[in-house]
Parts: structure tokens; C-alpha cells; sequence
């Protein structure tokens, strides 16, 4: 399996190869996009762009260099008619300066892109929401090289498609930021802020009446509070636990390590860390820690051995204990957590 990372500079590049990424993932909002179309949505994300075409052929000397290959993000879920042109163009310009894929979700753009840049592979986006092996063939016959897997399918589910599929390629989330909603059929906006911020991390507070208008029964109160306190202890955990680090640096959040050798026996091609808007120091350390993970994996280390090492590298495995920050509960290591199992933190 191969490691696909973020990057938001050329600066990145280098440390992020050298930490053992051999797949780096960007997006770029061209100098006359906004002028064009007064919007800045090339991709999902606002921030963690390169700042034009200048720092897109830098990345990509940098990355050929090192010979590691560079994705370009285009994954808007749907683009009007009359950015298609111009999307295209910008797939022409990057595969003419060594650029290997565009990241897209669009049916329309996928379509576009293979036929007009047919030596520019494509990746279909999570964001494109492909779960089971006939959308995975629907994207295969029209042109894509690559799915990348939503974040919450099951090894089972990855399984089946890499089965009936062996020629097309299978990314998986392995590392950080968690989506509350199914990304790809979620059509909020992630607004900053000030401005309202994204749904899904409000804070609500619910005031709870029985049908007839009166108090509930105590029992059915405690239940819903207690149900209450889960689903924030869920949130935190989704948001990257506060956005914390372990002491060694490595960060807390949504994860995968411990599924990497089920992964990799159902023929996964590469495992994605999330976060292009993150800190540098952030994506070094994720790409170390899953880094490690693969090379026992690579070494030929039992199943059971690499999980519990996975488990403790961050060397609190009660935050494992839960399951609210696994991308793949099913295969969390029981052995390992299983001293911790009544010390599951609550969010701060």
C-alpha cells in the first residue's frame, strides 16, 4: 500500500516524501477562476489551496524529484455546465506539467476529463459517495482509474469491491478528520465561523416534553441525556479529539492504523491521510505514524501484532477504547483495548 497525503505548499513536499508518502494530493484556485465565476469552488475546501499555477508546477518538480506522483483535487459535487470547460483546461495544463490524476467527484467533469485528457488518471472522489462494486464498475466504464472510499465503508464492503474489481485501484481513509454526515450526500455549507459555521458542529441543547406537553418519565429523561452526552463525546472524537496530539506528536482523531493489515489483504492501493488545511508539523507526523504501521506490515508481522502495535504508538489506547474515533470499529484490536474498556475519556 502506498501513502497519499495532503499538501497546501510547495514547502510541504519534501518532509512528507521523505516521511514516506509516495502520493501527495492538492487543490488550486486559478488567478482568473473567482474573476470568471465569483466563486472560489474549484474543490471542497476553501482553505489549504496552493496559490496558483506557480506553486502547482513547483510541487510537481519537487514531487517528480523525489519520485513520488501528485493528484490534483477538483472535487466540487456537482459543477455548472459552464465550468466544465475551464475545469478541463485546468486537467489539460496540470497533466502537460506532470501532474498524474484529478480528484473528482462530478460525473459530468469525469466524462470530460476522459475525453479530453485521456493520459490524465482519475480518481473518483469520496465525495462522489462510491459504497459498493456496481457503482464502483459505473465509475470504472466511464474512466476512472481509481475510488477513493468513503470514509465510514467496511473492510468487508472495501473487500468485495477490490474482489470483483482486481484492475481498478482502491484509495481508503487511514488518518484525520472525521465527516459527522456522509460527505457526499451532505449539501450544507461549511461556512466559516463567524458566519454561522458548519451544522455539523453546533453545539444544540435540547429541552425535551413528553407528547401530552408534560415532564417525560425520569427513566426516558436519564436515556435521552445520557444519549445527549454520547453523541458529544462522538463529536469530539470526529473533530480530531479537540484537535489534540499525543505527546510524541502524533495526532488524535479519526483513524484507521489498526485496520491497515485487513486493508491490505483486501487489496488496498493506497491509504489517504485527510487535512490539506492542517499544519504542517500535523501532516509530517500522521504520515510517520502510519508510515511505521506499514512497514510492519511490509515486514510480514502477524495481523494481531501490527493492531496492537498501531494501538499503541499514541500510547493512550483508552481513546481507542470507544470506537467513536475508528473509521473501522469492527477491526479494533479487543486485546489491546481491552484493560481500557472502562475508561473511555469524555469530551472536554
Amino acid at each position: 500500500m502506498r501513502i497519499t497525503a495532503p499538501i497546501s505548499t510547495p514547502a510541504e513536499v519534501e518532509p512528507l516524501v521523505r516521511a514516506g508518502a509516495r502520493e501527495l494530493y492538492c487543490g488550486v484556485v486559478p488567478p482568473d477562476w473567482i474573476q470568471r465565476f465569483n466563486t472560489s469552488g474549484v474543490n471542497r475546501r476553501v482553505f489549504g489551496n496552493l496559490n496558483g499555477y506557480a506553486d502547482l508546477e513547483r510541487v510537481v518538480d519537487k514531487a517528480t524529484a523525489l519520485d513520488a506522483e501528485v493528484f490534483l483535487v477538483l472535487n466540487a459535487q456537482q459543477y455548472g455546465e459552464q465550468h466544465l470547460d475551464a475545469l478541463t483546461e485546468i486537467g489539460t495544463r496540470f497533466r502537460s506539467i506532470g501532474g498524474k490524476a484529478a480528484i473528482v467527484a462530478d460525473i459530468s467533469l469525469i466524462a470530460s476529463l476522459a475525453a479530453n485528457v485521456p493520459d490524465l488518471d482519475i480518481h473518483v472522489s469520496s465525495v462522489a459517495t462510491c459504497r459498493n462494486v456496481e457503482s464502483a464498475r459505473f465509475f470504472a466504464a466511464l474512466g476512472a482509474n481509481r475510488i477513493i472510499l468513503p470514509r465510514d465503508v467496511t473492510v468487508a464492503e472495501i473487500g468485495a469491491i477490490t474482489e470483483a474489481l482486481p484492475d481498478l485501484d482502491i484509495e481508503a481513509f487511514v488518518l484525520n478528520d472525521g465527516c459527522v454526515f456522509e460527505e457526499g450526500t451532505c449539501h450544507t455549507v461549511h461556512l466559516p465561523m463567524n458566519k454561522g459555521g458548519p451544522i455539523c458542529i453546533d453545539n444544540y441543547q435540547f429541552e425535551y416534553r413528553a407528547t401530552d406537553g408534560g415532564q417525560p418519565h425520569e427513566r426516558a429523561l436519564r436515556r435521552l441525556e445520557q444519549n445527549d452526552l454520547d453523541y458529544k463525546r462522538w463529536l469530539w472524537y470526529r473533530f480530531g479529539n479537540g484537535f489534540s496530539t499525543a505527546p510524541n506528536g502524533y495526532p488524535w482523531g479519526p483513524c484507521g492504523v489498526c485496520a491497515m493489515p485487513a486493508m491490505h489483504a483486501a487489496g488496498v492501493h493506497a491509504v489517504k491521510i485527510a487535512g490539506r488545511e492542517g499544519a504542517s508539523e500535523r501532516k509530517i507526523k500522521s504520515v510517520e505514524l502510519v508510515a511505521r504501521v506499514l512497514e510492519r506490515i511490509a515486514a510480514g508481522e502477524p495481523e494481531d501484532a501490527v493492531r496492537e502495535f498501531a494501538v499503541g504508538l499514541r500510547d493512550a489506547p483508552s481513546h481507542c477504547a470507544g470506537g467513536y474515533m475508528c473509521y473501522y470499529p469492527e477491526v479494533r484490536s479487543q486485546q489491546a483495548v481491552g484493560d481500557a474498556e472502562a475508561k473511555v475519556p469524555t469530551a472536554a
